[in-house]
């Protein structure tokens, strides 16, 4: 076995780090989101399915920015599935992980969660099977105002306020497609 030694100097600075790397991010994936972060069935779940044992957690990390949606999902998902009423968001099967996606758990709901877990969004378009029209047309719904095309659709799903993202991420590995 090779051995390497490590030597950190603290005394010795390049540059302050930027606060952002001390964020997370959030997949499709397992439990991270149906029955992690939203589990409107769970006891623990407050009136908006998340879980608040979860959040309290999250809130404790002091993470700085919540990039979604994370992981090879980001390379299949296309955003406009998961606004609008939940009872008409389609299910889809992701190719990635090779599970059916409900989409209950979209764009309006993670910006919830954002600001319930005080962390700054952090959004990443799909390069895998979107096209740059799709990705300009979710930066449109997150920071148009309702005189805009996609603001006034935002506000019709009953968020009239831009969200204001600043932080946007192009894909993520590529994978299944």
């Amino acid at each position: 076995m090779t051995r390497i030694l490590v030597q950190l100097h603290t005394a010795f600075a390049i540059g302050p780090a930027d606060p952002r790397v001390f964020g997370g991010f959030l997949e499709h994936l397992g439990r991270a989101v149906y029955g992690g972060i939203y589990d409107p069935d769970s006891p623990r779940a407050d009136a908006h399915g998340f879980r608040s044992d979860v959040l309290e957690a999250l809130r404790g990390l002091d993470m700085t920015a919540m990039r979604y949606p994370g992981g090879n999902f980001a390379s299949g998902y296309h955003w406009e599935d998961g606004i609008g009423p939940r009872e008409r968001r389609p299910r889809r099967l992701d190719k990635a992980w090779n599970s059916w996606e409900s989409n209950a758990v979209g764009t309006d709901e993670f910006m919830a969660f954002c600001r319930k877990a005080d962390t700054e969004p952090f959004l990443v378009v799909n390069d895998g099977s979107g096209t740059p029209e799709e990705a300009a047309r979710w930066v449109s719904y997150c920071n148009d105002g309702p005189e805009s095309g996609m603001g006034r659709l935002r506000a019709r799903h009953g968020y009239p306020e831009p969200y204001g993202v600043r932080l946007w991420g192009v894909g993520n590995e590529v994978l299944g497609q």
